[in-house]
């Protein structure tokens, strides 16, 4: 007998908690994405455009740092 999906996720409340969590990971990176076209449109000085790839790099790397926790977080999970 196959089981239907919102009986999957009453089994499983975990994993509707990791696609809310998971979205909101990439609508991050989609902001840093978006922000990184905004800062190509300026013509600012040499600078400031290095300030702005250190923003966006250090902007990313938190992402990523997030996007860490996440798997961390759901894979402990799964082996419990």
């Amino acid at each position: 007998m196959k089981s239907s999906y919102l009986e999957i996720l009453k089994e499983y409340p975990q994993d509707t908690e990791w696609a809310r969590d998971w979205s909101k990971i990439t609508e991050v990176f989609d902001t840093i994405d978006y922000l990184e076209e905004l800062f190509q449109s300026f013509d600012v000085t040499y600078l400031r455009e290095l300030q702005q790839q250190m923003l966006i790099l250090n902007l990313k790397k938190y992402a990523w740092s997030l996007q860490g926790l996440i798997l961390e977080k759901y894979s402990d999970r799964r082996t419990d």
